[in-house]
């Protein structure tokens, strides 16, 4: 038993030290990150976060960051329930071989789509807005969503779409008023995914993007220059990066939960 708990410690600290150093160089000014080691600031200084939200292109390029995965998130889990839907109500010609197409669109990284996606938008004009980021992404979070979300439909008898229908129920207000809420957590697990994939993904979202739309990932290359690597700024970058990932795992905590016991995840 103390074993066990000594391997749970030790598994706590290894997980939570490398957040603990990058929140702790985030408060040192960069002479005392290159100059010693030690566990907490000497000289304690915001400078570094300050900075970020001075300067409009570090705030800006986290709005940027923010509106395209919410707006990926949001688009890929409306387009893949009615598709997880299908693929778990009907069979048709080829919904197997659909649905293993689909999932082969993970296999192949970001940078295979990188040039195809950035030559497709700059002849639309589409080039260099959240947007050409948000739908780039949801050809990765679109199968992945349906993926999920059809584990958790099948596993919701069918006798209740034939029961609403008998009862009078529109399928549009059945699957709004009734289905929807049976598969919660469904939703609430593909959400998570695609909002994690998104919001760490950042070949596609720098290569296009430029200047109207830039992402934080790109901004924080700004702290390059020849006098070298600024470790206070991009370690309060780092920190203020990981605070969406927490907050949205902290609001869907309980559907992750349900989601990995009753899913398919």
């Amino acid at each position: 038993m103390q074993g066990r708990s000594i391997g749970i410690a030790a598994y706590l600290v290894a997980l939570f030290l490398p957040i603990y150093w990058l929140l702790n160089m985030s408060f040192k000014t960069n002479g005392e990150i290159t100059s010693r080691l030690s566990l907490w600031p000497h000289q304690l200084t915001f400078a570094n976060y300050g900075h970020i939200f001075n300067d409009p292109a570090w705030y800006l390029g986290f709005l940027h960051s923010l509106t395209y995965v919410m707006l990926n998130t949001v688009i890929s889990v409306t387009v893949a329930l009615p598709a997880a839907y299908a693929f778990s109500r009907y069979r048709f010609i080829g919904d197997k071989h659909l649905f293993f197409w689909l999932l082969s669109n993970l296999m192949a990284p970001p940078a295979v789509y990188a040039m195809p996606f950035f030559n497709f938008y700059y002849s639309i004009g589409l080039f260099d807005t959240v947007w050409a980021v948000a739908l780039a992404h949801c050809l990765f979070n679109v199968p992945l969503a349906v993926w999920i979300l059809e584990g958790f439909i099948s596993g919701v008898p069918r006798e209740i779409d034939e029961t609403a229908a008998l009862d009078g129920y529109s399928f549009p207000r059945f699957f709004l008023k009734i289905f929807l809420p049976l598969i919660a957590n469904g939703i609430g697990v593909a959400a998570f995914f695609c909002f994690m994939f998104s919001w760490v993904e950042q070949l596609l979202a720098t290569t296009l993007t430029t200047v109207n739309a830039k992402p934080i990932a790109a901004v924080m290359t700004r702290v390059y220059s020849a006098a070298g690597l600024d470790w206070g700024l991009l370690s309060a970058a780092g920190v203020l990066t990981m605070i969406p990932g927490a907050i949205v795992i902290w609001f869907v905590r309980n559907h992750i939960a349900k989601g990995f016991a009753l899913g398919r995840v």
